[in-house]
């Protein structure tokens, strides 16, 4: 599992800042998660393929998250993109696309799927083969919802030179070793499957909490998650203007992140009313020391 931050500044575009925008590589499948102002753009910059996004997440539809979308769907379509597209996200931005497809006269080459997003209640909304993203709604002046993405554990790895040693298993059986079972073998002797397998490596995690007011509730779905992308848009100092705007502060989401245990915090969705944003980075780090600041094109391997 890799993230590629694409933006991770609030509101208005500078060079070089980007609103929100990330790219998730996760067993071989791109997903992006919000599609701010350049989000292709910054695409193209990184190296992230168009052709293996499969699926988008929109949290909300303030324009500092969702502008860049109208575009690269568009452009999508100048490719001559033929596989389907989920786009994932508020109920709104059905009616939207329609509407910016309609009057831009844009007719897509390929399928594209739009699954409404509750921002009422925690969901499973996609479940692949390797991995699921479950949506956790936020508090912000719109319907928001951030998005977990897991891996599933992964099947044990066999002990080659343990099973040797025992001739009568067969390959049939690895499928059985793989998936954790037991070898009974014919004279009736169990074999424990720990002693024919090693632990796979353990199951990654991501969570992308943006555009929240400070949100206690949300602890226990991010318990022990990895990586904890998490918005700081105010230092501590300007709380008031954090709770005024429905947004938080460096230091609450460094709580966030303590109470949850999870193994290190990215903040971002920065205002630019802060020159140098070490100021937020020490805040959180007083309180949560595995703690970094995000920046356009940081690169992570989960």
């Amino acid at each position: 599992m890799e993230l590629r931050i694409l933006g991770c500044h609030s509101a208005t575009p500078k060079p070089g800042e980007f609103p929100s925008s990330q790219a998730l590589l996760i067993h071989n499948q791109w997903i992006l998660l919000d599609a701010g102002e350049g989000t292709q753009m910054q695409l193209r910059r990184y190296g992230v393929k168009f052709s293996r996004i499969k699926h988008i997440f929109i949290t909300h539809l303030h324009g500092d998250h969702v502008y860049g979308l109208f575009g690269l769907l568009s452009t999508f379509r100048l490719l001559n993109r033929q596989t389907e597209l989920h786009v994932h996200g508020p109920e709104p931005l059905k009616p939207l696309l329609k509407h910016v497809f309609q009057l831009s006269q844009v007719e897509l080459t390929y399928p594209l799927h739009l699954h409404a997003v509750s921002p009422e209640k925690p969901a499973l909304i996609l479940d692949e083969k390797k991995f699921t993203v479950s949506s956790i709604p936020l508090n912000h002046r719109t319907d928001t919802t951030g998005y977990i993405i897991r891996e599933k554990p992964a099947p044990r790895k066999l002990n080659t030179e343990a099973i040797k040693q025992y001739p009568e298993i067969d390959i049939w059986a690895y499928n059985n070793l793989k998936a954790g079972k037991d070898i009974i073998l014919d004279d009736g002797r169990i074999i424990p499957n720990n002693e024919l397998t090693f632990d796979p490596p353990p199951p990654k995690s991501y969570a992308y909490i943006t555009d929240t007011a400070y949100l206690p509730d949300i602890v226990p779905r991010l318990h022990n998650i990895d990586v904890l992308y998490h918005e700081a848009t105010f230092a501590c100092e300007d709380e008031n203007l954090a709770t005024k705007t429905f947004h938080s502060t460096a230091c609450q989401a460094a709580r966030i992140a303590r109470a949850a245990q999870v193994k290190k915090l990215i903040l971002g969705h920065f205002s630019s009313r802060y020159r140098n944003l070490n100021i937020l980075l020490n805040e959180a780090q007083k309180i949560f020391p595995e703690t970094e600041l995000a920046f356009e094109g940081k690169h992570i391997l989960i």
